[in-house]
């Protein structure tokens, strides 16, 4: 079956599609990849793993395999991997969703600063709503 879209514009995937291959790579013990990386290896058996595993089109596979290696590969941005280290693990679901709908170009990626924004503002939020949410202690 041929998958038709246009690599320099990748259609946009549901969020939860995309978090279920971020799930794979942590139940993988390997949910450090935004900081670390992955090699060509890793990449190929995750995607072996996904393939095997997702329910979706075939064109939903492809545009979700290739918006995690974007992903990944945007992440090696040393202010991502600041920001990530700042903001802890709620950047990650906000980065799974800003992923799956921002512009991807296979070429070139993500753009890295659009995305940095997007998830500073995002956890930024989130952050002052939890300072200001009030501490309850059980007696």
């Amino acid at each position: 079956m041929t998958i038709n879209f246009k690599l320099s514009d990748v259609p946009a995937v549901d969020a939860t599609e995309l978090g279920a291959a971020m799930r794979m790579l942590i139940e993988k013990g390997q949910g450090l990849a935004l900081l670390k990386g992955l090699s060509e290896g890793e990449f190929r058996d995750l995607e072996d793993e996904f393939w095997t595993h997702f329910e979706g089109s075939n064109e939903a596979r492809v545009a979700v395999a290739l918006r995690l290696r974007a992903l990944i590969g945007v992440f090696g941005s040393r202010r991502l991997k600041s920001l990530l280290l700042e903001r802890g693990f709620r950047l990650i679901a906000a980065a799974v969703r800003e992923a799956a709908r921002l512009p991807l170009n296979t070429r070139f990626g993500f753009n890295g600063q659009k995305l940095l924004m997007a998830l500073d503002r995002v956890t930024l939020r989130q952050t002052r709503e939890l300072q200001l949410a009030p501490l309850r202690i059980a007696a």
